[in-house]
């Protein structure tokens, strides 16, 4: 059974920073790619940031680069996504996802490319 847990969420003042953490089990962790995504209220999901398989490459969208930091961590089966710099328009709802192509040098960005989805952390940027 593939589960995706986040955490790390919470309340935060703008120009501060949190860390969220994504712990994944029931799958191939190490060789899939992993993604963030966010939703404000009101508002589609959107691509925050994603990382390759094996760790060596990422993207990121416009609004967050530079800001924000995705890692991983093959031995713990766990993904992270730093944030600094938050703003308000930071605001949602975060979840990771599993991109289940195995070993795959595409990162995507598209939600509908995304196999499996954790159930979210809020993050809230206080101005």
């Amino acid at each position: 059974q593939v589960q995706l847990v986040e955490s790390g969420g919470g309340l935060v003042q703008a120009g501060g920073s949190l860390s969220l953490s994504c712990a994944a089990s029931g799958l191939a962790f190490g060789s899939i790619a992993m993604g963030w995504f966010r939703q404000a209220s009101g508002k589609e999901r959107e691509f925050v940031a994603a990382i390759r398989w094996s760790g060596d490459s990422a993207r990121y969208a416009n609004s967050v680069r530079g800001r924000f930091t995705i890692s991983r961590d093959n031995a713990k089966n766990t993904a992270y996504l730093q944030m600094g710099s938050l703003k308000p328009e930071d605001t949602a709802v975060y979840y990771c996802a599993a991109d289940l192509s195995y070993r795959s040098y595409s990162i995507k960005t598209g939600p509908d490319e995304y196999d499996y989805w954790g159930q979210g952390t809020q993050v809230t940027v206080s101005s």
